[in-house]
């Protein structure tokens, strides 16, 4: 153990932060803090989040977008049987997913059960921010008693309520979460966000929206001209009557925002020439 002597207590060795082995001492459980303060094993399973497909939720006046970056594309693959990245979670609710996918089954069974349990024993549906804080208190769980490990998942969770309107929220394996107007995780999730602040204005419209939610897939993503295939987009709207609903986008949609979203060739060599 790499030390120094600490002129303070003469009995007691200090350690030395800034040596390269420390981590790899303190990250065998996840109930180990190092001298440092850091859970080593919870931070590896937030970067497992950065190796998933690209995934992008953005808030609007009139609506909520999640879209995904598919990983796992076949034509022998039954896409009506298949879903890798959104969920429905309850009539007004949806989620995106980013890192380990039989985590994030264990994990939204749990929402959904969560949110119709709640709907049985108070007849109206579950607030959003609600959901999402019950999932965390079962993350956080699995980061502070031995003999587990963190769920390797995050969530873009969206969705409405009477109380706040449409909204969205991020959850990481750590058990905590916040609230967004425009966020991503996956890859390139930098890139992402930095288009994000850019682009993203108070007011925005669903249409808007999700046009520079193809906009940023465009550039995060590893293909020139990405399309359904490989991508998933949903939202949660209301309708004229006022009703709240979800629905995914057919690959007519999708792929009509992706061909707009993607820079034309003429427009590639005035961009590189300017």
């Amino acid at each position: 153990l790499a030390q120094v002597i600490d002129r303070s207590s003469p009995l007691r060795p200090a350690f030395r932060h800034d040596d390269p082995g420390m981590a790899r001492r303190y990250d065998s459980r996840t109930t180990t803090f190092s001298p440092e303060g850091r859970l080593y094993q919870v931070e590896y399973a937030m970067e497992a989040i950065n190796l998933a497909g690209s995934t992008v939720g953005i808030l609007a006046e009139d609506g909520v977008i999640l879209a995904g970056e598919k990983k796992t594309t076949s034509k022998l693959l039954d896409q009506a049987k298949q879903h890798e990245k959104l969920f429905q979670l309850d009539d007004a609710m949806f989620c995106a997913v980013a890192g380990i996918t039989s985590d994030a089954n264990i994990l939204i069974n749990r929402l959904r059960l969560t949110a119709q349990q709640h709907a049985y024993s108070f007849s109206e549906p579950m607030p959003v921010e609600q959901l999402v804080t019950s999932i965390c208190d079962y993350k956080q769980g699995y980061t502070q008693f031995g003999g587990l490990r963190p769920f390797g998942v995050s969530f873009l969770v969206a969705g409405y309520d009477v109380h706040h309107g449409f909204q969205l929220y991020h959850t990481d394996p750590s058990g905590n979460f916040s609230g967004w107007k425009g966020y991503a995780i996956g890859v390139n999730n930098n890139t992402a966000m930095q288009i994000m602040r850019q682009d993203w204005k108070p007011g925005m419209k669903l249409q808007e929206a999700l046009e520079l939610t193809a906009k940023v897939l465009v550039k995060t993503m590893d293909t020139a001209s990405p399309t359904a295939e490989r991508l998933e987009f949903g939202i949660v709207y209301k309708t004229p009557e006022g009703h709240v609903k979800f629905r995914m986008l057919k690959d007519t949609e999708i792929n009509k925002l992706m061909a707009d979203a993607t820079p034309k060739e003429g427009e590639e060599a005035a961009a590189s020439a300017s």
